[in-house]
Order: structure tokens, then C-alpha cells, then sequence
């Protein structure tokens, strides 16, 4: 098959990971036209709820994983953390985009900050850190606070300690429980923001507004869109998400996570390559939705318009939030996704509401 050869509705695409995001990318490929065969560890998955096929087996599971391929006509991503060699075994057989240059990039801090420094993208200061002298040393260095954090694996907070003085760095060390760590000079933001850019196989971009995400617990609460800042500051980030989609040849949709400092300036904190739970909103208010936009990527199809048909305010709903739903659906301006999940745990997104807020114009 032709690189960007479109691959038409009626075809299957292979989705590596069964959360919600495989099932908001599902539920856009069906209303396209597809069929979505998932793979991943577990059965009765949010994604496999809504999908025509599933192979329940471990990601480095060679014999299952070429089966998998064998159906599928494209593959793409729900989360970063898939190894690698599933990724490659796959690829022998179907296109899989996004590809193993992104996750290599994604799945560690130190990879993701070196490259993101590689092609101008300014982040926060850093340092490796693999024991507590070494984390010792970087505080000096950096100055307190700063954060220790895994170099891989970490998530809504997991893995990340903040330290305020040198003299902790070993309690803070034994907390973050990883082999290799980074520390990182603590921000002072403004505000956190994202963007997501989607990027096809001929090399087209389109990029949505940047938003705002307040934060809870280090877990995502709420995305408001679009960011209250500076038309300036709008572009900048834009700017810098797209230079890194392009950097990376990426082939899907991009997040690009970002603090915006007291003094205006912008620094990229983290990217995923996958849709981000900050471009829900883009279901209810936009002319494509980010699911959309990333099976249109995979499937080499012309990317969709990202206007905003409304601004927006989503909100994720956590464990027991999800039992307000009688409420949402009783309020007509909300607009209820809920994740098929059976079990309700404290801080598990079991769902998001969204709430429009009126033309943008």
C-alpha cells in the first residue's frame, strides 16, 4: 500500500489499548464508516465495548499481535505506553501510525526534554538523576522547589515528588521509587495550557486552539476553550506544537502539554501520542472532533476543519462523580460521556461532562 494512499470506510483499524480514548476513537471510526478491532490486556475493555472485534493478550505477545495484524488494515494508538516491540512487530505487516519514533520520544522524560531541546522547543531545566546524590546535586544546581520525576511510566501525578530542600533528596528518592529519575526546575506558571495538532501522511496540519487545563490532585478537572491568554502566546504554542509534530515525521494526533510563565513566555512540559483527555470538548463544540481527526490521520483521509462551532468547558468526572449523571442528563446544557467502566475508584475517570458557552465570534 502507497503511504498516503487513503485507506476507505469499510476497512478495519487496529486500536493498541482498550480505555477510553480507544473508544472515542471507535465510536468516530464507526460513524465514518470503519470497523475497530481492539488489542490489549483486558477483557471487557471501554473500547471493546463499542468495537466490532477484540484480541485480549499481553502487548508482547508476538504470535497474537501478527493475528491482530493480519485484520487490521491501519493501526493507531490510545496510550504511550505500549512496548515497543509491539509496535515494530506490527509494522512488519500494517501501517501503524503514530510510529515507534514517537513513543521512544514519549516514554521517557530524559528522551522527550533532550529531543524537544534538539529542535528549539524551550522547556524547563533539567537533570538525570540515578540515586539520591544525583538528585542531591540537582536541586543545588536547579534550586528549590523542583520535582523529581520517573523517566517513565508516570501519569496524573504518579512518580512525582517535589522537593524543597537538597536535604530530602533521598526520602524523596525512596518515594519516587523508579530506577532513573529526572529533576526538573519548578515553574512558576500562569497557567497550564495544551494543543493538540493533528498531522496526515502527506505532511498536512491542523492545529486546535490552545486550551486551558486546571488541574486537581495532579489529575486533570477541568479544560476551559479557549485559553484566556494572548493572541501572541496562542500562536507561540501553536508554533511549537506543530514543530514538534513535524520534527517527528508524526502521522496521527498530537498533544502537546505547556506552562505559560508570570512573564509570558511558553515551555513545553510534556507530549502524548494519542488524543489527551484536554481535547474531549472538541466532541460537543468543534467541526472534528480530535477522535476524528485521529482516524482521519491513520487513514491518510483529508483532515477535518478544527473551528469551534462554541467555546467550552469540560469537566472529567472521577470515581463517584460519575453517579451525578441523573443531574447531567436533567441539565440541557450538558453534554454527558460516560466510560462503560464497572467499578467506580477514587480519582478513575469514569466519565466527562462538557458544557458549551456561546459562539466563539
Amino acid at each position: 500500500m502507497a503511504t498516503h494512499e487513503p485507506i476507505p470506510p469499510g476497512a478495519t483499524v487496529g486500536i493498541l489499548g482498550g480505555g477510553q480514548l480507544g473508544r472515542m476513537i471507535a465510536l468516530a471510526a464507526a460513524r465514518l464508516g470503519y470497523r475497530c478491532h481492539i488489542f490489549c490486556p483486558e477483557a471487557d475493555s471501554p473500547a471493546a465495548q463499542v468495537s466490532a472485534a477484540m484480541t485480549v493478550a499481553d502487548y508482547e505477545d508476538r504470535e497474537a499481535l501478527r493475528r491482530f495484524a493480519a485484520d487490521v488494515d491501519v493501526v493507531t494508538l490510545e496510550f504511550e505506553n505500549v512496548p515497543l516491540v509491539a509496535v515494530e512487530t506490527l509494522t512488519a505487516t500494517v501501517p501503524v501510525r503514530p510510529g515507534a519514533r514517537a513513543l521512544e520520544v514519549a516514554q521517557d522524560r530524559i528522551v522527550e526534554k533532550d529531543f524537544l531541546r534538539s529542535i528549539d522547543v524551550p522547556t524547563t531545566d533539567y537533570r538525570q538523576a540515578e540515586n539520591a546524590n544525583d538528585v542531591a546535586a540537582a536541586a543545588l544546581e536547579l534550586g528549590t522547589p523542583c520535582v523529581l520525576k520517573t523517566t517513565r511510566f508516570g501519569y496524573d501525578g504518579k512518580g512525582q515528588v517535589r522537593i524543597d530542600d537538597a536535604d530530602a533528596a533521598e526520602a524523596a528518592w525512596a518515594e519516587m521509587g523508579g530506577q532513573i529519575g529526572i529533576v526538573e526546575a519548578f515553574v512558576d506558571f500562569d497557567c497550564e495550557i495544551s494543543v493538540l495538532v493533528a498531522r496526515g501522511p502527506d505532511g498536512q496540519v491542523v492545529s486546535y486552539c490552545p486550551v486551558e487545563n486546571r488541574h486537581a490532585n495532579h489529575i486533570l478537572d477541568t479544560t476551559i476553550a479557549p485559553a484566556n491568554i494572548s493572541d501572541a502566546v496562542a500562536v507561540q504554542a501553536i508554533d511549537l506544537a506543530t514543530r514538534t509534530a513535524e520534527a517527528l515525521d508524526y502521522v496521527g494526533l498530537l498533544a502537546v502539554e505547556m506552562f505559560v510563565t508570570r512573564d509570558g513566555a511558553v515551555l513545553v512540559n510534556e507530549i502524548a501520542p494519542r488524543p489527551h483527555n484536554s481535547g474531549h470538548w472538541t466532541i460537543d463544540a468543534c467541526l472534528t472532533s480530535q477522535f476524528e481527526q485521529a482516524v482521519r490521520a491513520a487513514c491518510a483521509l483529508p483532515l477535518g476543519s478544527a473551528d469551534r462551532v462554541a467555546d467550552a468547558e469540560m469537566k472529567n468526572l472521577l470515581g463517584d462523580d460519575a453517579a451525578r449523571w441523573p443531574e447531567l442528563l436533567a441539565d440541557p446544557g450538558a453534554h454527558l460521556h460516560l466510560y462503560g467502566k464497572a467499578e467506580a475508584r477514587p480519582g478513575r475517570k469514569m466519565g466527562h461532562v462538557t458544557w458549551l458557552k456561546g459562539n466563539p465570534d
